[in-house]
């Protein structure tokens, strides 16, 4: 199915989200409470300023994330290795709340941001064909990285200090990721693409938007409020997992097992929707990415036993499985690939400002005094408003052609 060259861009995608984790809502999450403890900040005030960072992380982003289009990919590559692993020592060393913001930013720039930015921008550059399989794989490392590490980072913590473990990964990057760069995209070029003489006209046939374009077509906006109700839903969700543990009598052990639930429904997910994209298009599956999240809110909002914690969790990872594949693959799709970096840094800052959205909303929620139940309704509301308003226009979201 994929030549060699073509497994070398997948597993490279599949190692950079693997790393994007390490500023991923989930991961950082799981040092919520240690580091509140160390500051002597409310939840409220966390996440003001997780919001606060996050957002400014995601005003850079666009400005940095386009630069894909201009370098080669390894290039680019090194310089994110080596901003992750600094932004990661950096965070060890948070003392204060001003460097609590300065290491939120960092790490949030350069994990979340520009680490699944690189990967999912190199993969929907070079595939074509094979680009709904091709993502589904690459995003695997992130699944994996959340079924694994946080029960791994709960079990750390009972003996290790915070920082030293935030030392340890920082050491750990550095060493790993310059050598798997070079090995596996060294001959990617701007235009090295999947070889498949049955694609090679329709790539020309269409249309290739520029970001000023995009930003002037409606459609971009519909689908925008669909795909940001995972990451800002999910984010409140995962900054604040010890307040819903506490609020539902769930436990942290049971809230880092159920990770376990999320990762795997995640992954098969994964796997399933790389082939129906491949097959209908990521247009036509849109519509149905946002149904599993809105029963994961009815969930949160009905029941309190600890197995709907796993059920919960189940349900968010059938989304975010399908998020993170057509993330990526429904821009390409329908605004081509000539400059679907720049595009594709636009629609990543927007993800990451809606998890500063979510994260700033939960947290102004919690210090008001509403239970998760009532920001489960809230969420809610939104999802089922986004669902209704994409089925409006689904028959309106195919490419333009030349």
């Amino acid at each position: 199915m994929f030549k060699s060259l073509s497994l070398k861009v997948i597993v490279f995608g599949f190692i950079f989200t693997f790393f994007s984790s390490f500023g991923q809502s989930f991961f950082l999450g799981l040092f919520n409470s240690s580091i509140r403890d160390a500051l002597s900040i409310t939840h409220g005030q966390f996440g003001s300023i997780y919001a606060s960072a996050t957002l400014l992380s995601s005003l850079v982003l666009v400005w940095i994330g386009k630069k894909i289009d201009d370098v080669n990919i390894l290039k680019f590559a090194l310089y994110v290795i080596i901003f992750l692993s600094v932004s990661c020592f950096i965070f060890s060393k948070i003392s204060s709340v001003i460097f609590l913001f300065i290491g939120i930013f960092l790490m949030r720039l350069a994990g979340q941001g520009l680490s699944s930015h690189t990967a999912s921008t190199t993969i929907s550059r070079y595939f074509n064909k094979n680009r709904g399989r091709a993502l589904s794989i690459g995003w695997l490392g992130l699944s994996s990285a959340e079924f694994v590490l946080p029960v791994l980072i709960v079990f750390l913590l009972t003996f290790s200090d915070w920082r030293d473990i935030w030392i340890s990964i920082s050491i750990l990057i550095i060493i790993v990721l310059p050598i798997s760069s070079y090995v596996l995209v060294k001959n990617v070029k701007l235009d090295t693409r999947e070889e498949s003489d049955s694609i090679i006209g329709s790539v020309k046939e269409i249309k290739q938007w520029k970001r000023i374009e995009v930003l002037k077509d409606y459609r971009f906006y519909v689908i925008c409020m669909t795909m940001l109700a995972m990451p800002w839903i999910a984010t409140g969700t995962f900054v604040y997992q010890s307040f819903i543990s506490t609020s539902k009598g769930w436990g942290p052990y049971v809230v880092a097992q159920s990770f376990m639930a999320y990762s795997i429904f995640s992954v098969i997910t994964l796997f399933i929707s790389g082939f129906l994209i491949d097959k209908f298009s990521s247009r036509k599956l849109l519509i149905y990415m946002n149904i599993p999240l809105l029963f994961s809110a009815g969930v949160l909002f009905y029941f309190k036993s600890p197995v709907s914690s796993f059920i919960f969790f189940g349900l968010v990872g059938i989304s975010n499985g399908l998020a993170n594949v057509l993330g990526s693959s429904t821009w390409a799709e329908i605004y081509g690939v000539k400059y679907i970096g720049s595009i594709k840094a636009l629609t990543t800052a927007l993800m990451v400002f809606s998890t500063a959205f979510g994260t700033a909303l939960f947290g102004i929620l919690i210090d008001y005094g509403l239970s998760i139940e009532q920001i489960a309704i809230v969420s809610g509301v939104y999802i089922l408003c986004s669902i209704i308003l994409l089925y409006l226009v689904r028959n309106k979201l195919n490419p333009h052609y030349l």
